[in-house]
């Protein structure tokens, strides 16, 4: 997927505060709006894309969203019916001025971010509640297995407890959602969806990177010289004896195929990567130093 920067294509900077984005969508609205360029296919074209960039970046959440996961891991998590479902056209134009509050502003055909199948006007589109996204910590342990967590909501004053499926694989970052568990809309229209965000917390053992893990595993020096083997741990709670040829350096990483984390759709499990650790030590007996003196003056 290509990236999209709504920066760019609205002409303002990361940092621009709301007004500054509005302001500017505002003159390229009227430059590109329909009634102004009627039958030009290329002005359509971007004011549908200037109106997908100010709708991410006047809503905070998506705007939060977008700026931290960036455009391809935005898209994962957005359509365009998540983007514009609580962009009100009507409000928007009444304001700017154009065809009485968006009357004569529609789209109609197969166009997926207006609705596509149906016609209708921006201004008889139901107002959807809004969005939560809520944070689920989880465990390593967890990502392989799956889980069924409950959770706790506040919504207007009162708490809803919703029990949620954990899938397979769901690493950090990856979102599930539930539709119509949002916030309810003021304004006569379905509610907002949930979003589970999973947050995978710190493993005493091991280190996740995508579907990898790491874990460091330490041998005596006289180990790395000889060889040796070590038990290894899996987050499956088996272990493995791996087996450490003499000569073995400092920092040496091993791999173990599939012993990683499961991918959420797929399953395909990535690596468990060993870092092999030579333990120094940190003071010598006078019987070591003599064996280390001799060892010295054969060349080692």
């Amino acid at each position: 997927m290509a990236e999209t920067d709504y920066y760019k294509i609205l002409g303002v900077e990361k940092t621009a505060s709301p007004d500054e984005i509005k302001k500017k969508y505002r003159k390229l609205a009227m430059k590109y709006h329909p009634d102004k360029t009627e039958g030009d296919k290329a002005a359509e074209a971007k004011f549908k894309q200037v109106s997908e960039a100010y709708a991410v970046l006047s809503d905070p959440e998506k705007r939060k969203q977008f700026d931290t996961y960036g455009s391809s891991d935005f898209h994962q998590k957005f359509t365009q019916e998540d983007i514009f479902k609580n962009f009100d056209f009507g409000s928007i134009f009444k304001e700017f001025g154009f065809g009485g509050g968006g009357t004569r502003f529609s789209f109609g055909g197969d166009d997926p971010m207006f609705g596509g199948g149906r016609r209708r006007s921006a201004r008889q589109a139901p107002v959807k509640g809004s969005d939560i996204v809520y944070e689920l910590p989880i465990t390593l342990a967890e990502v392989v297995t799956g889980a069924n967590r409950t959770i706790s909501l506040q919504h207007a004053g009162h708490s809803e407890t919703i029990t949620v499926k954990i899938p397979v694989g769901m690493t950090d970052g990856k979102k599930l959602r539930l539709t119509g568990k949002g916030e309810a809309s003021r304004f006569g229209g379905p509610s907002g969806d949930l979003y589970i965000l999973a947050k995978v917390q710190p493993d005493p053992v091991f280190r996740a990177e995508d579907h990898d893990l790491h874990v460091v595993r330490e041998i005596k020096l006289t180990e790395a010289l000889l060889g040796t083997t070590v038990l290894v741990p899996t987050i499956d709670k088996k272990e493995y004896t791996l087996t450490i040829p003499p000569g073995t350096k400092h920092k040496t990483k091993m791999r173990l195929s599939g012993q990683g984390l499961p991918a959420m759709k797929t399953g395909t499990r990535g690596n468990l990567y060993v870092h092999i650790h030579v333990r120094m030590p940190g003071s010598l007996t006078e019987e070591q130093k003599k064996l280390i003196s001799d060892l010295s003056q054969t060349g080692l």
